[in-house]
């Protein structure tokens, strides 16, 4: 790097003019000069130079002087003490104020460029690493803003392809789409037989989205259904500003949706992209609906035809559930053999306690994101979040011939990640984690109104507990799975864990590594 910024402070015309004609100029840095010490002090607070190069005994204010006041200050500014009166007290002296390098006089011009450069280098690194630091914050920080705006799609579009009419669906699609602009009018067109007929709206004033059914004049919409091209005002200041999108089902355009903000909320050509994002989710509902709506009108029919419609638009797995066995879903469950984690996030207490409720949500969306996501990767079924934590089965509902190394395998990746979570967020909270495999009844448990897919038996209860012994940072098994896992993992044996309620103590031991 050239071009450093160097203040000269010496009272000697001569040998300011030496170190800039011979020794900065040369090698292309910047310079400024002063000839006493409240000159130079003056400099440092305007300029900021990188460097400074101080004499030793000046007028007004010696160099001594000029140190303590840019400590007193708080200018971490390299300095380069130059003086004729080199002696051990004058080092330590000035060494203990903060002086990078010290020269005598008279010097020669390497002596001084070696030490400029040495001085310097610390600069260098410490601008680079400023640099990287603040691209990793602006990176992180667009990241989390990235993951939160996905986790509103996905919920949104769970949320809209389950609704089965268009009395719901659409007003729920225009309030998604002033959900993720922050808007306060939005409209939804569709195309019926040639002519474009606004479906839900909702106006200034009008306190949420409503169904609706008028043939549309928006000039906006007409354009954008004309174009097949998004359109977006992103500066309007005597105006509210407006982002229309197309709706396009397989090349063929079926409407449009658009949203207004009011003035000095410009809308950006970021929130267009939000939502054709969401667009994409509305589409694929609509026709869903569309399709659903017509098998109501239906009467029985071929059961190939109404399932490959819905394999369309539907997963597979569940229409196969729906479908195939319909029992499934009836209360109840089945004997099998699974492996249950729990996980739960330690300190979470202390830190809910210390921190403003927005803080402690966000702490829980990363580190519950992070769980829930290394529990899927490795097959697991995420059951339910319970609090600050959660629980996972493995081998169901589909089978998973190693399901216990499966679980294990998460674990372990699940704390090595909460380390380094934890290390960006600065925070250091980490996870208690209690894992069993046995035997469990497994399927539909609740009620006529409200069901949950889980597992019920001790298994459960012996990795609950476990979970609640672990320490931070610790990953606690019981025998059974030391058994089944001999000589693939390494582990330390705890000693026996009494349960409350339960007659039988457990072998507990601590999860190290896997062979």
């Amino acid at each position: 790097m050239v071009g450093e910024l160097i203040l000269v402070a010496d009272d000697g015309q001569e040998n300011r003019e030496f170190i800039v004609d011979y020794v900065l100029n040369p090698n292309g840095y910047r310079a400024i000069v002063a000839k006493d010490g409240r000159e130079a002090l003056d400099l440092i607070a305007e300029h900021a130079p990188d460097l400074v190069l101080l004499d030793y005994q000046m007028p007004r204010m010696t160099g001594v002087d000029v140190l303590r006041a840019m400590q007193a200050n708080n200018w971490n500014i390299p300095v380069i003490l130059m003086t004729f009166y080199g002696s051990e007290e004058v080092a330590v002296e000035v060494y203990r104020l903060g002086v990078r390098d010290y020269v005598k006089k008279p010097f020669s011009i390497d002596e001084m460029l070696g030490a400029i450069e040495r001085s310097l280098s610390e600069v260098r690194l410490r601008k680079e690493r400023d640099a990287l630091t603040e691209r990793l914050v602006s990176s992180n920080r667009e990241l989390q803003l990235r993951m939160q705006e996905f986790r509103i799609l996905y919920g949104v579009g769970r949320t809209i392809t389950s609704l089965a009419d268009s009395a719901n669906l659409l007003p729920n699609l225009v309030g998604s789409a002033l959900d993720l602009t922050g808007a306060g009018e939005g409209y939804l067109h569709l195309l019926r037989r040639g002519r474009l007929v606004c479906q839900a709206q909702k106006r200034p004033g009008q306190g949420s989205p409503e169904a609706c059914d008028y043939e549309s004049a928006d000039e906006l919409a007409q354009r954008v259904l004309d174009s097949g091209q998004a359109e977006v005002l992103t500066d309007a200041p005597d105006s509210p500003s407006y982002a229309y999108v197309p709706l396009v089902l397989r090349d063929e355009m079926i409407g449009v949706l658009g949203v207004r903000a009011e003035r000095g909320l410009p809308l950006s050509r970021h929130h267009t992209a939000l939502l054709t994002s969401l667009a994409n989710y509305a589409v694929i509902a609509i026709e869903n609906v569309r399709l659903v709506e017509e098998f109501r009108e239906e009467t029985e029919g071929d059961r190939n035809r109404v399932q490959t419609l819905f394999q369309r638009f539907v997963p597979p797995q569940v229409v196969d559930l729906v479908l195939n066995d319909p029992a499934g879903l009836q209360l109840g469950g089945r004997r099998r053999d699974v492996t249950v984690l729990f996980t739960d996030i330690r300190g979470y207490t202390a830190y809910a306690e210390q921190m403003p409720p927005e803080r402690v949500v966000e702490m829980l969306n990363d580190y519950l994101s992070l769980a829930a996501n290394v529990i899927m990767s490795y097959g697991g079924t995420l059951d339910k979040y319970i609090g600050d934590g959660l629980m996972a089965i493995f081998n169901a509902p589909e089978d998973q011939p190693q399901h216990v190394r499966a679980a294990l395998e998460a674990a372990i990746t699940l704390q090595q990640g909460a380390a380094e979570l934890g290390l960006q967020r600065g925070d250091g909270l980490t996870f208690g984690v209690g894992i069993h495999t046995g035997e469990a009844i497994v399927g539909f448990i609740g009620t006529d109104c409200a069901i949950n897919y889980t597992a019920i038996g001790d298994v459960v209860n012996v990795a609950k507990r476990l979970q609640e012994a672990a320490r931070p940072g610790q990953i606690l098994i019981e025998e059974a799975i030391v058994s089944l896992s001999a000589g693939r993992i390494q582990t330390q044996p705890l000693g026996e864990l009494k349960m409350k309620g339960r007659q039988n103590n457990a072998q507990v031991y601590a999860l190290q590594g896997l062979g």
